[in-house]
């Protein structure tokens, strides 16, 4: 439709009181005579004007994309139209040039998005003009509905990982598609095989950037909370781990003090879907957490604990993730630590 025909519909919406002051009924009462047969007609024409500028302008809005829950299924994921979504295959590079959720693009290494900071491992980068020019040249901002998935085996489930970093870097709609490639096959999904298509480029401005402070934790702040019983730490490492060994090349082995463990596993059923909230609650409930608490979570360099990160989300938790964890903690010898438990 040409901008010369939009003009007129949108100055007959303005000039045109007839749009919304008649009924129907009131119209059918109206007869037409010999004096009346143009007015008449001038109203049709300008009822057509009037639809044709709400269609007009329904057009000219922009769409919105969809609030997402953050567990998706797949059939959930289907129904939300490709050009409001972004999805994400944390995958092996290999893995995804295999088969992919069509139209998914692929970040497959979070330690591209780490630094080392004072000997420590694993840390976020903050820095807004390289989350700028990393997400720009993926296409990527902060407005899009991101849905992330990764391998249900994986004993890291970096997918988590991503999941916490997107909420971190700002990110205001992101979920996780349960089960990932397994499940999307299993519901009848297609697999696109090779590279990713390519994205058209998305310029982010640094200081558009927001980084969201309610999401992460440092040792300074679980020091000051470490005998708040509002604050709750949860350790999501392996029990061994937990106890004092150091398989990573930890300096100390043990675990914050009055940390519960609760092995991030332990969340998901065998085929890497998440359990009902009934089993959740349960297991959380054992492990002596309260509904009121804030989390914390932990492991060695925040990835396992990311997907913890996730699932207190998911169950309405204020949670932070601590990324420095175990590697951060464990290398200062001013910060306590236990190794009963």
């Amino acid at each position: 439709m040409s901008e010369g025909i939009v003009l007129i519909a949108l100055f007959s919406v303005s000039n045109d009181s007839n749009c919304s002051e008649l009924t129907w009924k009131q119209r059918e009462k109206m007869k037409p005579d010999s004096t009346s047969a143009a007015r008449n007609l001038s109203r049709k024409i300008r009822g057509v004007f009037c639809l044709l500028a709400g269609i007009i302008l329904m057009g000219l809005s922009p769409q919105k994309n969809p609030i997402l829950e953050l567990l998706l299924t797949p059939s959930a994921l289907k129904k939300i139209p490709a050009e409001q979504r972004v999805i994400i295959d944390t995958r092996a590079k290999w893995k995804f040039l295999s088969g992919h959720i069509p139209g998914a693009i692929n970040m497959s290494n979070w330690r591209e998005f780490t630094t080392k900071k004072d000997g420590v491992k694993g840390i976020l980068i903050e820095n807004k003009t390289f989350i700028s020019d990393t997400f720009s040249a993926l296409g990527l901002n902060p407005n899009q509905s991101i849905i992330i998935y990764g391998e249900p085996g994986d004993p890291w489930r970096t997918d988590g990982r991503f999941f916490w970093m997107f909420e971190r870097y700002g990110f205001a709609n992101v979920a996780l598609l349960d089960g990932g490639l397994d499940t999307w096959k299993q519901s009848g999904g297609t697999v696109q095989r090779g590279f990713q298509n390519r994205r058209k480029f998305s310029k982010i401005a640094p200081e558009a950037l927001k980084l969201n402070p309610d999401t992460i934790a440092d040792k300074l702040l679980i020091n000051k909370v470490l005998l708040n019983k509002n604050y709750v730490l949860i350790d999501n490492r392996t029990q061994k781990e937990f106890q004092g060994a150091t398989p990573y090349g930890s300096d100390r082995g043990g675990h914050i003090p009055n940390a519960k463990h609760i092995h991030w596993p332990d969340f998901f059923k065998k085929d890497g879907t998440l359990k009902s909230v009934t089993s959740l609650s349960h297991l959380l409930q054992n492990a002596g957490v309260r509904s009121d608490q804030e989390v914390i979570v932990y492991c060695t360099g925040g990835v396992r604990s990311a997907m913890a990160y996730f699932v207190f989300r998911y169950l309405g938790f204020k949670v932070r993730n601590y990324d420095g964890s175990w590697w951060d903690w464990s290398q200062d010898s001013n910060l306590p630590i236990e190794t009963s438990g």
